[in-house]
């Protein structure tokens, strides 16, 4: 019933996680694929926590 007033714990780690994937798309515009391939395993990495925490809070 309150479910309503609960905050969702994934927006922060989400809206981390969309700005990891822009940083890494001006990377790549950039031409620094060091940079892109690093800033991309970062966004898989916070991906990962996000699934984790969607799990654990079913």
């Amino acid at each position: 019933m309150f479910s309503l007033f609960k905050k969702d714990p994934t927006k922060k780690l989400r809206t981390r996680y969309n700005a990891t994937l822009e940083r890494a798309m001006q990377a790549q515009r950039n031409g620094d694929m060091h940079a892109y391939a690093f800033i991309t395993a970062e966004a898989e990495e916070l991906w990962k926590e996000i699934e984790r925490v969607e799990i654990e809070a079913k």
